[in-house]
C-alpha cells in the first residue's frame, strides 16, 4: 500500500481502510512535522463509539497538545500501544506509526475523506 492508497482528513490524519469494514488511522508527516517533538499519546478507549468529527485521542508535542477527532463513526477495536510506550515513533514513521483502529458504523462518512491529491493540495494551500 502506498501514500495515495490511503484516504486523508483535513485535520492532518491518514486513513487506511483495511477491506474488512475497519480502517487504522494514524497522522501524517505534515502533522508531525508541525507539532515537532512527539512526548505523549492518549488513546481512545477500546469499545468507545465515536461520531465522525468527536476528539477521541490526544497527541502531545514539545509544541502543544492537538486533539485528533475520529474520521468517521464507529467503534474503537485496537489502540497501539507501541505509540504510546514509544510517542517518538509518530516523528520518525507517521505512515507506520498508527494510533487506533476503528470498525466503521457509517460506510458513507467515508466519501468525506479526501483523496491523497487533494490532500496535498490542502497542505499546498491549493
Amino acid at each position: 500500500m502506498t501514500l495515495d492508497d490511503l484516504k486523508y482528513t483535513a485535520t492532518h490524519q491518514w486513513v487506511r481502510l483495511e477491506g474488512d469494514g475497519t480502517a487504522t488511522v494514524g497522522i501524517t508527516d505534515h502533522a508531525q512535522e508541525q507539532l515537532g517533538d512527539v512526548v505523549f499519546v492518549q488513546h481512545p478507549e477500546v469499545g468507545r463509539t465515536v461520531k465522525r468529527g468527536e476528539n477521541c485521542a490526544v497527541v502531545e508535542s514539545v509544541k502543544a497538545a492537538s486533539d485528533i477527532p475520529a474520521p468517521f463513526s464507529g467503534e474503537i477495536i485496537e489502540v497501539n500501544a507501541a505509540a504510546a510506550a514509544a510517542p517518538e515513533i509518530l516523528n520518525q514513521e507517521p505512515y507506520a506509526a498508527w494510533l487506533f483502529r476503528v470498525r466503521i458504523g457509517h460506510p458513507s462518512e467515508i466519501g468525506a475523506l479526501l483523496d491523497a491529491a487533494a490532500y496535498r493540495n490542502l497542505v499546498n494551500g491549493k
